[in-house]
């Protein structure tokens, strides 16, 4: 896997388990808590979108799905 890869794969790892602990959270808190764009926020949060590991009930706001999730 290359560098930038796996750089990605980590962000979006802690972006997850971020919403996980904090319960619900909105775009603007990730963007500040993670110091990225928030276009770059988005992109990860399409990502677990796509794996159906969060979904938004607001727009603007992330909360965690049901889905089981082992995380290492």
């Amino acid at each position: 896997m290359s560098p930038s890869t796996d750089r990605m794969l980590n962000r979006v790892r802690s972006v997850y388990l971020f919403i996980r602990k904090q319960g619900t959270v909105t775009t603007k808190e990730l963007v500040e808590e993670f110091d990225m764009t928030q276009r770059t926020m988005q992109r990860d949060l399409n990502i677990l979108t796509y794996n159906n590991l969060v979904r938004s009930p607001r727009r603007g706001h992330w909360t965690v799905t049901d889905k089981k999730v082992r995380v290492s």
